[in-house]
């Protein structure tokens, strides 16, 4: 059985972030991106961003095998 892998997505927007986290939880890239949006601007911006950013930085690219 093959362990599953947070990584960025290829669907990506900006970076791949919330695409990524769809991903791994097999949701929407859509609705991901909808709450993150939400949450970043009901907790004044800055620490949606600030998080963002480090998940860019922390998550790995997804490995394309052909």
């Amino acid at each position: 059985m093959e362990q599953k892998k947070l990584t960025r997505s290829t669907n990506k927007i900006l970076a791949g972030v919330c695409g990524g986290i769809a991903e791994y939880f097999a949701i929407d890239p859509t609705l991901v991106r909808i709450l993150y949006a939400a949450l970043s601007v009901f907790s004044a911006g800055f620490p949606g961003l600030l998080l963002y950013i480090i998940m860019m930085i922390l998550m790995p690219q997804p490995d394309l095998e052909a």
